[in-house]
């Protein structure tokens, strides 16, 4: 039987909510004024850290919360927030009765934009409803449109993924030197995922992959030190030309590199 919240004038309920990280890593906190266990997770008390709106509806139009606080628990900082290490986390609000533990579920959806301002933060949570309004029909272009070793691509990740230590960094280019068996030109437009270090759990975009180093999309640690641990998955250019004589692949390319495109139309015509 689904209980009836706020039936009564005095009750003994706390708001909640978890955030679980794409990293793996999962948070839980309350606005209780103690620690409360439930649903396999510790949630910290935060009473500073509450959901300022939560607004459902019956229709495909996504739901709106956000969420206002301090940052002031030890699991949460502003410079996590900052690294990116929260973005797109799976994000859950509820209530809960501290003494029976009966709690109930209002919102889901993850996180979007994080703003932080005179010690506190404000997040934009995303709605799973927002997913009913994303455009599922593909749209034709030269490249992959496939992820390298997702769906539509059929390659397995495994001979394609690299363990490697960190061997120096470059802080002006923004770049790392790795030890690894890999050659580094099978890196481009890979990923690099950091397994220790003050980086642990993110996952950084590699832009250019030569000799000299691998140039990460997002600003590096300046504390990063020799030995530290990290997986390369090497990358892929999407051209048919590479799926072909790298992956011999072809036949999963998810492209159109011959269709003609709009310029095609618009070219004068030349008489024969």
């Amino acid at each position: 039987m689904t209980r009836v919240w706020f039936a009564s004038d005095l009750e003994t309920v706390a708001t909640f909510w978890r955030v679980k990280r794409r990293d793996g890593i999962a948070h839980g906190f309350t606005t209780h004024d103690k620690d409360l266990w439930f649903d396999g997770t510790l949630h910290g008390a935060t009473p500073g850290m509450v959901p300022s709106a939560i607004r459902r509806s019956a229709d495909i139009e996504p739901d709106s919360a956000e969420v206002r606080g301090s940052i002031t628990h030890d699991s949460i900082s502003a410079a996590d927030l900052a690294a990116g290490r929260f973005d797109g986390a799976h994000v859950q609000i509820g209530l809960i009765d501290w003494e029976s533990g009966d709690s109930e579920v209002l919102y889901r959806g993850t996180i979007g934009s994080v703003t932080e301002e005179d010690g506190g933060f404000s997040t934009e949570l995303v709605s799973r409803k927002a997913e009913l309004l994303r455009d599922t029909i593909p749209r034709t272009s030269p490249s992959c449109r496939a992820l390298f070793c997702g769906p539509g691509c059929g390659l397995s990740a495994v001979p394609f993924t690299h363990d490697a230590t960190l061997a120096g960094m470059d802080a002006g280019a923004n770049a790392i030197i790795v030890t690894t068996s890999v050659a580094h030109d099978r890196l481009a437009d890979g990923h690099v995922r950091w397994l220790d270090g003050p980086h642990a759990g993110i996952t950084m975009l590699i832009v250019a992959a030569t000799a000299d180093g691998l140039v990460l999309d997002a600003p590096l640690d300046g504390t990063l030190t020799a030995g530290t641990r990290l997986i390369l998955r090497e990358g892929c250019d999407r051209t048919l030309a590479t799926c072909s004589a790298r992956f011999a692949n072809a036949v999963n390319f998810q492209g159109e590199p011959y269709l003609p495109g709009n310029d095609h139309i618009l070219r004068y015509p030349i008489p024969a």
